[in-house]
C-alpha cells in the first residue's frame, strides 16, 4: 500500500511539474507557479530548480534571492546540474546568501562534471583568477574549451565571449586567445 501511495505521490508531481513548465514556457507564471510550487513541495528537483528560477527573475513572484537560493539549494542537493550551477552563482555573487568562492567553485564544479556549459565556463574562471581553487591556467583553458565545444550551449558561450572581449573585456579576451576557433 505504502508503494502504491508513494508511487501516486511521485506521479501527481511530476504531473504537476509537466503543467507548470508548460505554463512557464508560455510566460504565465502567474498559472505556472502555483504548479511548480506543489510539485517542489513533494521534492520534485526540477520544479525546485524552476521555481528557483521564478524567484531569481521575478516570474510569477515577487523577486527573491534568498527564497531562490533556498530552491537552487534543494534541486542542487539532488544532484540537478542546472540548480548547481545557478547556486554557484549564488555563492559567487553573495545572492540569497554570504559570498562564498569556495562554495561556489565546489557547485560549479559538480555542474561541469555533467557537462553544464555555463559551469564549465564559471568554473574556468575560477581556475584562471584562482577564485576557490589555486591559479592554473592550462585547467583553466581545459575548462573553456570544454565551454564552447559543448553541443549544449557551446556556440553561444563562444558567441557571447565573442562580444563581451569585443567591448572591451579584459577576461573575455584572455578566454578568447584561449579557445579560438
Amino acid at each position: 500500500m505504502l508503494t502504491l501511495s508513494l508511487g501516486a505521490s511521485a506521479q501527481s508531481a511530476d504531473k504537476l511539474y509537466d503543467e507548470g513548465k508548460q505554463l512557464y514556457d508560455a510566460e504565465q507564471y502567474d498559472k505556472a507557479v502555483p504548479k511548480l510550487q506543489a510539485a517542489a513541495d513533494k521534492g520534485h528537483k526540477k520544479a525546485q530548480y524552476r521555481l528557483g528560477r521564478c524567484y531569481d527573475k521575478g516570474d510569477g513572484v515577487k523577486e527573491d534571492d534568498k527564497l531562490a537560493f533556498e530552491w537552487y539549494s534543494k534541486a542542487a542537493q539532488q544532484g540537478h546540474a542546472k540548480a548547481q550551477y545557478q547556486l554557484g552563482r549564488c555563492y559567487k555573487k553573495g545572492e540569497g546568501c554570504t559570498k562564498d568562492a569556495n562554495a561556489a567553485f565546489q557547485w560549479f564544479e559538480k555542474s561541469a562534471a555533467q557537462g553544464n556549459a555555463d559551469a564549465q565556463l564559471a568554473l574556468g574562471k575560477c581556475y584562471l583568477k584562482g577564485k576557490g581553487v589555486a591559479e592554473d591556467a592550462a585547467k583553466a583553458k581545459e575548462l573553456f574549451l570544454q565551454a564552447v565545444n559543448n553541443p549544449d550551449g557551446g556556440d553561444k558561450i563562444y558567441k557571447d565571449i565573442k562580444k563581451e572581449a569585443s567591448e572591451g573585456d579584459a577576461d573575455a579576451k584572455k578566454i578568447l586567445n584561449m579557445v579560438k576557433k
